[in-house]
């Protein structure tokens, strides 16, 4: 899917826009508020989403518009929330669940993995299960211990689950009305640190998604760098550094669907750039980055005139506050990454 910067949002960040804009939690409000007024079948459950909103007031007002039945507060119980979550799909509606932190999703990845993600196979087409789980995630934020991992590959690697994670809040709001929509389990990791960093306008009508397709933020020909989540915002400002110091500019490609994985995208992008640079906050090993990577060798290994890098999160749990930021990948680290790779 090639869309220009300007079409889908990102980039769009004038001082009027940050005023009047939305913010990622006011867009996928604004979502779900849409998908319950079309369809009275879905339904949201989780901790404190009804009366107090959501800990980051995603949900905020939804309990009042649709009532109680359809905006449920479940207890402090993730594998219930979960496992009720799989039984109201399987009896015809489309429930969107919430963890509070994708720290706490590990408690239910039983019923994830064990049931939602297996009943289509297991019934062989019989049975579909159309259900979201939504769940913030990533650090930036100075949370606590449990509150700001990135382990989107745990739920990438799963067969029979989607997951997709938006990179501003217009692609936010776009995606979540496609997960909804899907037939099958979706994990919808929401980046807590854009939650309300900044805004951009929403159009009347959702921007078209597809799961499973990523999407062209910036064209160029010297390097392709492909990130998703809160990782985009850094890589854009280290491209404009790129541009305006080096003359060079790099293909940016937001990935926005983890699994399943856009390979054409990446072997199309690669195979005219020649370079390649992946960047995620997930720690390095055994991470999403190197997903891409393989997919970027299978189709595009006579293409590349440069080892592929990657520029990640360490393998070390994310540190508390002051050394946060060091373990997350700057604007510098990018460019830094970036210039070396040009140098092959």
């Amino acid at each position: 899917m090639n869309d220009a910067a300007d079409k889908n949002g990102m980039g769009r960040e004038s001082a009027g826009n940050e005023r009047h804009g939305k913010t990622m939690v006011e867009a996928i409000n604004r979502a779900l508020r849409e998908v319950m007024e079309e369809d009275e079948r879905v339904v949201v459950i989780g901790q404190d989403v009804g009366v107090d909103g959501g800990v980051f007031r995603v949900t905020d007002g939804l309990i009042d518009e649709f009532g109680s039945d359809r905006v449920i507060d479940s207890p402090l119980a993730e594998s219930a929330i979960a496992g009720v979550s799989i039984g109201m799909a399987l009896n015809g509606l489309r429930p969107v669940a919430e963890m509070q932190f994708s720290g706490f999703s590990y408690l239910a990845f039983a019923q994830v993995e064990g049931h939602a993600a297996r009943l289509r196979w297991r019934s062989r087409g019989g049975l579909g299960v159309p259900m979201v789980v939504r769940m913030p995630y990533g650090a930036g934020v100075r949370a606590l211990e449990h509150h700001s991992e990135s382990r989107e590959a745990f739920y990438g690697h799963v067969p029979g689950l989607k997951t997709v994670i938006p990179a501003s809040p217009r692609r936010a709001h776009a995606l979540l009305h496609a997960a909804i929509r899907d037939p099958d389990p979706v994990i919808f990791m929401e980046p807590k640190a854009l939650y309300r960093s900044f805004r951009e306008d929403l159009p009347e009508a959702p921007d078209e998604a597809e799961i499973g397709r990523a999407r062209i933020v910036q064209q160029g020909e010297a390097l392709t760098i492909i990130a998703w989540g809160a990782m985009l915002r850094p890589v854009l400002k280290a491209a404009a550094r790129l541009a305006e110091e080096a003359g060079e500019v790099a293909e940016v490609i937001d990935l926005e669907t983890i699994a399943p994985i856009d390979a054409p995208a990446i072997a199309d992008s690669v195979s005219r750039t020649g370079r390649l640079l992946i960047v995620t906050e997930a720690p390095l090993s055994y991470g999403p980055a190197g997903e891409v990577a393989m997919r970027a060798i299978e189709g595009a290994f006579f293409s590349l005139r440069a080892p592929i890098c990657r520029v990640t999160g360490w393998d070390t749990h994310v540190p508390f506050f002051a050394r946060e930021q060091s373990y997350l990948p700057s604007p510098q680290r990018i460019f830094d990454a970036a210039r070396e790779l040009l140098k092959h």
